[in-house]
């Protein structure tokens, strides 16, 4: 009998921008994957949206050994002080422990920050805003909707549905000709798609 499929863990704060994931959360739970969220205490968290999300677990709580990926979206918060850093530094006993994480928009910069991009290559809304941390790693700034080096995803925040085509590809969600297929239906809302997707 297969071994019981981790988690995927999804990091919320207030001002998350709740846009982001949509593609990515709904598609792993229809297809058998369990999403928590992680926030830093328990107390319900407002979206950018909004919505309230009463979280699952804290991030103290939060091991990689338990988890299948650590996803990270953009907030506000990211660029208003520190709040976040325990984030990225957790992202960074994700992928020290080989454990995937996927960083979106405002968490890129966040990453940034705590040195995580120097050594890959990554992308964000634009170089300039990565460049403003003042990190030593914009010679692996890579223009693309979505990169993923070494176990770890970066993408820009008009991109959610390439962020989410590269979690898949990532945690082996579909197989090759059904993540081409997701995507141009997704993406370039290709109707031909379907038939793929309903082989």
């Amino acid at each position: 009998m297969p071994a019981p499929r981790k988690p995927v863990h999804l990091a919320v704060y207030d001002s998350f921008a709740d846009w982001e994931t949509g593609h990515t959360t709904a598609h792993l739970a229809r297809n058998g994957w369990t999403v928590r969220t992680v926030a830093p205490t328990l107390a319900p968290v407002t979206t950018i949206g909004g919505l309230r999300i009463q979280p699952d677990l804290t991030l103290d709580d939060l091991d990689p050994a338990d988890s299948a990926l650590l996803i990270l979206t953009g907030a506000d918060l990211w660029d208003s002080g520190d709040a976040l850093a325990p984030f990225a530094r957790t992202a960074r006993a994700f992928l020290d422990a080989d454990v995937p994480v996927a960083a979106i928009c405002g968490a890129t910069a966040g990453l940034a920050r705590e040195g995580l991009l120097d050594d890959r290559d990554h992308t964000s809304a634009v170089s300039f805003y990565l460049a403003a941390t003042a990190y030593k790693g914009a010679d692996r700034y890579v223009e693309a909707d979505a990169v993923t080096d070494r176990g770890l995803v970066t993408a820009g925040p008009t991109e959610p549905v390439a962020f989410a085509r590269e979690v898949f590809r990532l945690l082996g969600v579909y197989d090759d000709k059904k993540l081409d297929a997701w995507y141009r239906l997704f993406h370039d809302s290709d109707a031909s798609a379907y038939e793929v997707l309903s082989e």
